[in-house]
């Protein structure tokens, strides 16, 4: 309900006014000096402002009630204000509307003229209201897309979206995030736009793939060793959270941490304290931690394999990236990344889409990779990309072959046009005239 707060140090003025607006659907609040206004609508949510221009006794300049409006446009610069005013403060009246005051009343007022102003002002505010909020949800859209843009990050599917308003959302704050997913879904890529997001931005983002190295060298890794710490080690070696103090560390595979790796890890969680490997003395570091796994931690839990209160400590808030198979949305905007300009018939788009891709992006891209070397011009086939054990792919192969009815009707379709007939059975256009000519067909 909307909520109208009336400032007027006369109690006449605003029980009367109280009346006309609570009879009409309104909240009334109101107070007699503004002091009292402004400590209203800093706490409350008001939709209107009805406010007198003198609160002193023996005052007629309106000066009190030009310093009120000032300060309540401060607090908030879209908050409708009306005027009430005597005819020796009208021309500070007339001032103030052209300083973005809504509307005055002359004493005494008209009462549907007034009730009119109110409902026309309130409606008016919502309006702008729902507009600004459109627009900042556009903005957040537009910076998300541009974010994401900067750390290679492409997509087009709702899922992928929704994740990435969540990363705009979760970046600003400093609380710990654990990114699931399977392998080669892009975890270090969401990673990235979290720190492309946050206020940390500027600042050192470090990077290690727990589960790349055995477990004494993943410690020195992470915290560092001094010389003879172990085998090999003959210098200072500076951890990564070092290297990243005052920025972001990213742990990948954490469910790789070996169990003395994890109980450390827990502890500069907790305390921002660790000691390089072979040193007693403790150092101390501000680091935001975010951690990626392929693994299902609550199962390592149970088994013994994963310590239950660093999970928690990790897990803070869980972005969970899809597989490319349950966003097939995303599949041709990332050929088209990986492979600008290149031509694909509908029909290889289609069977693209349908595969399982199970090594997700990163088989995707690979897939890519070869198609570049080894097809590097000319129009792309589905088997070009080399993908075996999925019956989508196997149908989707035979039917790149087109029959002499599918042919026909192609040409029907396109009113002869070669080109566009090749394009939707992704073959070349000789390719085409081959298979034309075997099956006798004119065009």
């Amino acid at each position: 309900m909307d909520k109208i707060l009336l400032v007027d140090d006369n109690p006449a003025v605003l029980e009367a006014l109280s009346l006309l607006l609570e009879i009409h659907g309104y909240t009334v609040v109101t107070a007699n000096t503004p002091v009292a206004a402004r400590q209203i609508v800093n706490y409350q949510s008001i939709s209107l402002v009805i406010q007198d221009m003198n609160f002193s006794a023996d005052t007629t300049s309106g000066e009190e009630g030009k310093q009120l409006f000032k300060a309540l446009r401060e607090l908030n610069p879209h908050l409708p204000v009306i005027l009430i005013t005597a005819w020796t403060e009208l021309e500070q009246a007339v001032e103030l509307v052209k300083a973005g005051a809504a509307d005055y009343i002359a004493k005494p007022w008209d009462d549907q003229k007034l009730i009119n102003t109110v409902a026309n002002l309130i409606e008016l505010g919502k309006a702008r209201s729902q507009s600004a909020q459109l627009a900042k949800q556009q903005t957040v859209f537009l910076d998300a897309r541009e974010a994401a843009n900067k750390v290679g990050l492409v997509y087009q599917s709702a899922a992928m979206q929704r994740l990435i308003d969540m990363v705009i959302q979760v970046a600003k704050s400093d609380i710990s995030v654990l990114i699931t997913g399977p392998n080669g879904s892009g975890k270090e890529k969401i990673a990235q736009l979290i720190q492309a997001c946050s206020p940390l931005r500027d600042k050192p983002f470090i990077s290690i793939n727990a589960g790349a190295l055995p477990p004494d060298l993943m410690e020195a890794e992470l915290f560092g060793a001094e010389p003879g710490a172990y085998t090999g080690a003959q210098k200072v070696r500076i951890g990564r959270f070092e290297a990243a103090d005052g920025g972001t560390l990213f742990l990948d595979e954490i469910g790789n941490l070996s169990p003395t790796g994890q109980m450390k890890l827990l502890r500069v969680l907790q305390t921002g304290e660790f000691e390089r490997l072979g040193s007693v003395q403790t150092r101390k570091v501000n680091v935001r931690v975010v951690s990626a796994t392929n693994a299902d931690l609550t199962t390592d839990i149970r088994q013994g394999r994963f310590r239950e209160d660093l999970y928690y400590r990790l897990n803070a808030i869980e972005l969970r990236l899809p597989p490319l198979s349950e966003r097939p949305d995303d599949v041709m905007p990332l050929i088209t990344h990986f492979l600008p300009g290149r031509d694909i018939g509908l029909d290889v788009q289609k069977a693209l889409a349908d595969y399982t891709w199970p090594g997700n992006v990163r088989e995707l891209e690979n897939a890519c990779k070869r198609v570049a070397v080894l097809k590097p011009d000319g129009d792309i086939r589905l088997a070009d990309f080399a993908l075996t054990g999925s019956t989508a792919v196997t149908h989707a192969a035979v039917s790149a072959e087109p029959s002499r009815q599918a042919l026909e009707y192609a040409i029907e379709k396109h009113e002869g046009v070669i080109a566009r007939v090749a394009k939707e059975f992704g073959m070349s256009r000789q390719s085409l005239y081959r298979r034309l000519k075997k099956f006798g067909i004119e065009y």
